[in-house]
């Protein structure tokens, strides 16, 4: 125990990362030149999930076929370097897909999605702690909107994860065979959004993208989550007249 302990934080300490608790995510959540691209095919719901680089921001999202808010969000961020040289993902609840993009703010995949059971833009204050006991109720189950900062890390599982909002135990992480497994992949396969409001709060992935795409950027460095809203407008949380970052001579 103590040596696995000793090996996680000189591990941190080799990659230049700041060592956090180890906590669940969520705990019952459940237990919480481009190449050619592969196209993953998710019910009818087609996912992006070569790992590989699909164009500038404005020409990926239209490649992926986002929502008009998901590409003013990418268009925000780019205008404004707003990732500031890091990686990033845009989450968007409505239509329950995540965007993963490099450095380069150029889209790497993207994949159907579980977000939080219930619409909401807010955490309920306390609800990291209560999620430890796996005790929170059906209006506390929201993913969040904004901005956070992620970063890897692991749940008590020793299971690697992407952390998104450490204090609210929110995180990017796998598909889990536990016993809601069945239930989950199926609405990741189904055609429509509308089920796919079904975790505590944690957006889950399935493996083969979470592996092919979220672990090598993600997982791997810090960066950038940004949850699109469920009620108010996108251009409400990120406003056109934010100032915009000047051009290096």
């Amino acid at each position: 125990m103590y040596l696995g302990v000793l090996m996680r934080v000189c591990c941190a300490v080799a990659w230049g990362m700041a060592l956090l608790p180890i906590l669940p995510a969520r705990a019952a959540e459940p237990a919480s030149p481009p190449s050619s691209i592969a196209i993953a095919q998710t019910g009818s719901r087609a996912s992006v999930a070569s790992g590989q680089r699909i164009g500038s921001i404005e020409s990926g999202l239209i490649a992926a076929k986002a929502s008009a808010e998901v590409r003013y969000l990418g268009n925000w961020i780019q205008a404004r370097n707003d990732s500031g040289g890091r990686p990033f993902a845009i989450v968007d609840k409505k239509e329950a897909r995540l965007y993963v993009f490099d450095e380069y703010q150029t889209l790497v995949g993207s994949s159907v999605v579980l977000t939080g059971a219930m619409p909401g833009d807010e955490s309920v204050p306390g609800v990291g702690q209560r999620a430890q006991s796996s005790r929170l109720a059906r209006h506390e189950r929201t993913t969040p909107a904004g901005r956070f900062e992620s970063q890897p890390g692991q749940n008590l599982a020793g299971e690697d994860i992407v952390w998104f909002d450490y204090d609210a135990a929110l995180a990017i992480h796998r598909l889990r065979p536990d016993a809601t497994h069945a239930v989950r992949s199926q609405r990741l396969a189904t055609a429509t959004p509308d089920d796919n409001r079904a975790s505590l709060g944690c957006v889950v992935v399935p493996v083969a993208f979470y592996e092919r795409v979220v672990r090598p950027w993600l997982g791997a460095r810090r960066g950038a989550v940004y949850v699109l809203p469920d009620k108010r407008p996108v251009q409400a949380w990120w406003p056109s007249d934010a100032p915009l970052i000047a051009r290096g001579d």
